[in-house]
């Protein structure tokens, strides 16, 4: 299990969903939604089918299906009033990475001592969580695909 706290999200060096980089359109989804638990079975889905897509197991595609919906669970209460939530995925051909990012009242960044933590990291494999501008407060998970265990 890998855990790193970043300050920056790094995301000025990340491709716009669709560009293309090295001649290759990026492999990656966004979806916004609003920041309500109501709308997380969507994202359950997409996680779903996402990585079914990439060949992960039955019990890998649940594993991250519930680590997205914890990723979920761990942000919006924090959230602004009438925020969007935001979910990127991108995909290569072993990798499913999951990058859930909510503009917060406070900007704290998830505490990692909680038994909500744990059950992230042991479904997720590789979990970050950082700060980006106007307190918008990130966690990123990354599954490997056959990987037994966390990654």
């Amino acid at each position: 299990m890998s855990e790193r706290v970043v300050t920056d999200s790094g995301s000025d060096s990340l491709p716009m969903v669709g560009e293309e980089t090295d001649g290759e359109i990026e492999d990656a989804v966004e979806i916004r939604l609003p920041a309500d638990s109501a709308y997380l079975s969507v994202l359950r889905t997409a996680t779903a089918g996402l990585a079914a897509r990439l060949d992960f197991t039955l019990d890998e595609i649940e594993d991250l299906r519930i680590a997205v919906d914890e990723a979920c669970a761990m942000l919006l209460p924090h959230a602004i009033v009438g925020a969007q939530l935001t979910c990127r995925f991108h995909l290569d051909p072993a990798t499913l990475e999951v990058t859930v990012t909510i503009p917060t009242t406070d900007g704290a960044l998830p505490e990692r001592d909680t038994f909500s933590w744990t059950v992230l990291s042991a479904l997720a494999g590789e979990v970050d969580t950082g700060l980006g501008e106007d307190r918008r407060v990130w966690i990123r998970l990354r599954k490997r695909r056959g990987s037994a265990g966390p990654a």
